[in-house]
């Protein structure tokens, strides 16, 4: 069996998808947290200088959208079809360029503004798309659950109730959280430094 080592910072992020799919297919890593004091050390050794990596075997493999689509094959959670895996992807594409343009170094001020003017029309699809169904693409929870319950979580952390208008999305939370292995990872998971 590989050995697998997670490299990121001391907050869920990027990574926190990782360390979802990782927990979800009880596939055993090591999650070394970088301080952020310590990064500039590391930061010349790392694959175009960004976190998060995983490390298979030695191997250092980089951007977290590739390594989860990995994690998430093996795991089975990419969608039932060749066209839920469109949709799979669709989504997970869609909640990420959000997800990089939100101002995270900027003031809680920018922050509240930016979620107030985009966050709205991006709410409005996911609930549209998720509809009356327990998960968004099919009959079974996928990685783009898994992706929205983390991005959202970070957003939460900047932004409180910026979804509370989306019930239906927020049950979609819910409903992840409650998945065994993952409620244990939520229970045992550091502290993060954000």
């Amino acid at each position: 069996m590989p050995s697998y080592k997670l490299i990121y910072f001391n907050l869920e992020g990027r990574g926190e998808i990782l360390r979802y799919l990782f927990s979800y297919s009880n596939i055993d890593f090591e999650d070394r947290r970088v301080e952020f004091a310590d990064w500039p050390a590391l930061k010349p050794t790392i694959p175009y200088g960004q976190l998060p990596v995983v490390e298979i075997d030695g191997v250092i493999y980089n951007q977290s959208l590739a390594i989860g689509r990995y994690l998430a094959k093996k795991a089975g959670l990419t969608g039932k079809s060749e066209l839920d895996e469109i949709r799979v992807d669709a989504l997970i594409d869609t909640i990420d360029d959000f997800f990089s343009k939100f101002p995270w170094m900027d003031t809680e001020k920018a922050k509240k503004e930016f979620m107030e003017k985009s966050s709205p029309q991006l709410l409005a699809y996911l609930e549209k798309t998720l509809g009356n169904n327990p998960w968004f693409v099919g009959d079974s929870a996928t990685w783009a659950d898994f992706f929205w319950d983390t991005c959202a979580d970070s957003f939460e952390s900047y932004v409180p109730g910026f979804a509370k208008d989306y019930p239906k999305l927020l049950a979609l939370k819910e409903r992840v959280k409650a998945i065994p292995t993952i409620a244990a990872w939520i229970k045992k998971r550091p502290k993060k430094s954000q």
